[in-house]
């Protein structure tokens, strides 16, 4: 399957191809931000795969860390401990709050929006939830997270993204408590039935993208 690209003004839509590793990645990005700031490089929308690892945000708990069965990358980004490896879409974004409203709070709402949109279009109902981080559905049965979200803002550019469970091997999370939040199972669009292939998730990302980008700018617009 082709993955259309969306009409995209000034913005890189990358997708990678294999597995990444995570500190490439994290250099990559990092490196990216410094130019968008300086006004020498485009923004990012950044769609990969990582081989496994686990990352720990700013606030994690070294007692979260059960089973440290693949390697442990500090990610510079909010939250706790979670999980990459493959059959996992990961999404970061290198955009520009500078010009789309200085507003986090805003920013994180309009990426939830964005996923739980994306999926919607899988036909896979899924919702936020206030004070618990992440993307969650009742698809399958009990509720359970099927999406992490995760962001860092310097200098008023974002920095990470999200991650959506496509089809990875959910005994890996068994290694962490997936941000902080050991009551709750995760899940996949596997899982649900939605089929295990990446470019099924990443076309309803693209289909949904511009609609992401209007509401960061309409945050601008309420800003002036």
């Amino acid at each position: 399957m082709t993955t259309p690209l969306p009409d995209l003004p000034d913005i890189e839509w990358r997708v990678s191809a294999g597995l990444t590793p995570y500190d490439d990645a994290l250099a990559e990005m990092e490196s990216r931000a410094a130019a968008v700031s300086r006004g020498e490089a485009r923004e990012l929308i950044w769609l990969l795969e990582h081989p496994p690892v686990y990352t720990a945000g700013t606030s994690a708990d070294p007692a979260e860390l059960i089973d440290p069965r693949f390697p442990v990358v500090p990610a510079g980004r909010g939250g706790r401990y979670t999980y990459h490896g493959p059959g996992q879409r990961v999404v970061y974004l290198v955009l520009d709050l500078n010009k789309r409203g200085r507003d986090v709070r805003a920013f994180v709402h309009g990426v939830e929006d964005w996923v739980i949109a994306a999926l919607a279009r899988l036909g896979v109902p899924a919702y936020s939830v206030d004070g618990r981080v992440g993307i969650w559905t009742t698809a399958g049965g009990p509720e359970a997270k099927v999406g992490a979200i995760g962001v860092r803002v310097k200098r008023w550019i974002t920095l990470h993204g999200f991650a959506v469970n496509v089809a990875p091997d959910l005994s890996h999370f068994g290694g962490i408590v997936p941000c902080g939040l050991p009551d709750y199972p995760v899940t996949s669009l596997d899982m649900l039935g939605v089929g295990d292939e990446l470019a099924t998730f990443d076309a309803a990302l693209a289909l949904t993208a511009t609609a992401f980008l209007e509401t960061l700018s309409f945050s601008r617009e309420n800003e002036a």
